[in-house]
């Protein structure tokens, strides 16, 4: 986050509105766009969900959790988290 100085970049008669309420204070004013969900900019999280279905499915043909991690490289763990989700 970077700090900038009010008095460079706000007109005075705003500046002075400001400091009725926080004079001297740190003010944090939040972005205007909203923040999207983890994984929606990039297609990861579609990613991630599709992944974890076609290992559901695999299980439910009778692939064993050894097989399944690793052909996917992950965690015996992990593949149980998603199986018995």
């Amino acid at each position: 986050m970077k700090y900038l100085n009010a008095a460079e970049i706000l007109p005075e008669h705003l500046l002075k509105e400001l400091q009725m309420y926080v004079d001297g204070e740190i003010l944090y004013i939040p972005k205007t766009a909203s923040k999207k969900e983890w994984g929606a900019v990039n297609g990861s999280r579609i990613f991630y969900q599709e992944r974890n279905k076609e290992i559901q499915r695999l299980f439910q043909l009778g692939y064993s959790i050894d097989a399944l991690a690793n052909q996917y490289g992950l965690a015996y763990s992990t593949i149980k988290k998603i199986v018995y989700c």
